[in-house]
């Protein structure tokens, strides 16, 4: 794909740019390359009859239909989602902070800054949300994830969240080609008529 043809151009230019500035190199040959145009992705927004569709296939899975529920009702990022901590959520005032997000450093899943400073934020999630969380808390009370991993324990790997999302879009007769990332835009479409300024969209 053409995302792939840049991202191994970007990598072979820096190092190319390294020998050059080494003087092991007369020239960067990577400078003359012409690159193909990244394709955007399309945008893929669930209509309320997928949604149900979606949401119904899961409800017999606390941990999975908590974990879609939450982020269909905030559009976060996935690996802030996977990122929260119980101490995030506040069930009093109904919010969760969001302050970091998973990546894959070295090959293990830390945390880190979200993806830019306005990123830190304070969501107000639906009391139906709230009382979902407190309730599946009870069947991990020890983590201090707020979605801890059904095998680990530990922050859920972003591979087998993409794994199970795939295998829900399947089951329900749904494009495997709606990303994660997919809900995000599905939640900010879905919150415009429900009474949300588009500044906080």
């Amino acid at each position: 794909s053409a995302s792939t043809i840049r991202s191994i151009h970007a990598m072979f230019h820096g190092a190319m740019k390294a020998a050059e500035q080494a003087r092991l190199i007369a020239k960067n040959p990577t400078e003359d390359v012409t690159l193909p145009k990244a394709a955007p992705k399309k945008m893929q927004i669930l209509n309320d009859a997928q949604l149900d569709r979606f949401m119904e296939e899961i409800k017999a899975d606390t941990l999975w239909y908590d974990f879609f529920y939450t982020e269909l009702t905030t559009g976060l990022r996935r690996g802030e989602l996977i990122a929260l901590l119980w101490s995030d959520l506040d069930v009093e005032k109904r919010t969760i902070k969001v302050t970091k997000t998973a990546i894959k450093l070295d090959g293990k899943l830390v945390t880190a800054p979200p993806k830019t400073p306005n990123s830190i934020r304070t969501v107000v999630i639906p009391q139906q949300a709230v009382d979902l969380l407190v309730e599946d808390r009870q069947n991990h009370p020890a983590s201090i994830y707020l979605f801890p991993s059904p095998r680990t324990g530990g922050i859920w790997s972003p591979e087998a969240i993409a794994r199970l999302h795939k295998k829900i879009l399947k089951a329900v007769g749904l494009d495997e080609s709606v990303r994660f990332h997919d809900l995000r835009h599905t939640f900010a479409t879905l919150a415009l008529p429900n009474g949300v300024d588009a500044k906080t969209v």
